[in-house]
């Protein structure tokens, strides 16, 4: 490869940002159990140490998602206190994640709830999010809702509609400068007939008419089998509306594994159009100056339930930094030249050298550069930090997702 071209790859993965999520740090598990491992944070903060030490070895995870109530701290201030404790340590606070979907009131719904009273109580939860946004200083508040129906007939789906879209206005409007609603959606479970946002085209048809500073978040567990993401990806990035990535792996449903595990093949694709579409262009902090330019966020969005938690987030971060060094490295001119001929396996051809390239050595090296470990993985397992908080965090409660 060119030098130059060498220095714009290396350039580009410097300034890709990849945020971590809380609540990947707590116990975890299934539907049917959750399952408890030594060490697990049981504070915020101590997630946030956790976080440090994956940004610390990755050089490449300076922000953390925070989920609301699951990371609710207390008093005045509290907010603010917490985002001086994760500056201290070298991160930010990302993405705020509301939770309309884990009490009892919501099992017809949140905001799409037949009840007003329900609907009122789930935006003022969503409204309490931004207030957090403004303490923390972040950019984006996702939304996604379990809302749906589980019988034909059980509720009016256009009513539903209409009343997702007042909540969301009332959300949008709320939103100060600089910060972001990104919307989320999920083909089904826990609503099993109709979700109220089960797909990429509803999610964008609202956005669209909400305005600049409401996008669309793809995870990529939430589809169907089959669905072509990376034709998501292209599609919103033209029209300017992708918003976030929940980045994870799945093999049936939504399984939570970890990005890259089930489809590293996939997952390049989809870094490829990113790439292709302008989405690695700038770092996120200018990015959330204005509406404009992509501000893609890269977050992981998993669920570690067998696998010890740290090391399953470093690999993760791992995965999505080698899907992107190929995707970079493939040669656009001449995957444009064969596009234009037609020739149909040069073109394939140039995709498919591109991510049969091992960039691990590159990545090693740009990471040192970055003054980070070569080799994240075994940084970590010499560090010692899995054997100091398994001694340290004795009693007190785990964090979990709450299930």
């Amino acid at each position: 490869m060119p030098e130059q071209n060498l220095a714009a790859v290396k350039s580009a993965l410097s300034e890709q940002r990849i945020e971590t999520p809380s609540w990947a740090y707590g116990n975890s598990g299934t539907r049917f159990k959750v399952f408890a491992q030594a060490g697990v944070p049981r504070t915020v903060r101590e997630k946030l140490d956790d976080a440090a030490r994956v940004h610390r070895h990755t050089g490449a995870a300076p922000t953390v998602a925070l989920h609301i109530p699951w990371d609710r701290v207390e008093g005045a201030g509290a907010y603010a206190a917490l985002a001086s404790y994760a500056q201290e340590r070298g991160l930010r606070l990302g993405t705020v994640n509301a939770n309309v979907f884990q009490e009892d009131d919501y099992k017809l719904g949140s905001v799409t709830n037949p009840d007003p009273a329900v609907r009122r109580k789930a935006l003022d939860h969503l409204m309490e999010c931004v207030d957090i946004m403004d303490a923390t200083g972040s950019r984006d508040l996702k939304l996604w809702f379990s809302d749906g129906t589980n019988y034909p007939g059980q509720d009016d789906l256009r009513a539903r509609q209409d009343r997702l879209a007042e909540a969301l206005w009332a959300v949008y409007e709320r939103l100060g400068s600089g910060q972001r609603l990104v919307l989320e959606y999920k083909l089904f479970e826990p609503a099993f007939y109709a979700t109220d946002v089960p797909d990429w085209g509803t999610s964008y048809a609202h956005c669209l008419k909400l305005g600049p500073k409401a996008r669309v978040c793809v995870d990529t567990g939430h589809h169907a089998p089959g669905t072509n993401i990376e034709f998501i990806a292209a599609f919103l990035l033209r029209e300017g509306k992708l918003g976030a990535f929940d980045f994870n792996s799945r093999f049936y449903a939504d399984d939570d594994l970890m990005a890259g595990a089930a489809d590293p093949f996939q997952l390049f694709r989809i870094l490829y159009e990113v790439r292709a579409g302008g989405g690695l262009d700038g770092t996120p902090e200018r990015a959330a100056q204005s509406d404009e330019g992509p501000g893609i966020a890269f977050m992981l969005d998993q669920c570690h339930n067998i696998e010890p938690k740290i090391p399953a987030i470093i690999r993760s971060v791992m995965n999505v930094q080698e899907a992107t060094a190929k995707a970079l490295l493939v040669d656009r001119e001449a995957l444009a030249e064969a596009q234009r001929a037609g020739d149909v396996l040069g073109a394939n051809g140039v995709l498919m050298d591109a991510y049969h390239t091992d960039v691990r050595p590159l990545l090693a090296e740009v990471r040192e550069e970055w003054g980070a470990d070569a080799d994240p993985m075994a940084a970590y397992a010499a560090s010692g930090w899995a054997e100091t908080v398994v001694r340290e965090r004795v009693g007190g409660q785990q964090a979990g997702w709450g299930a």
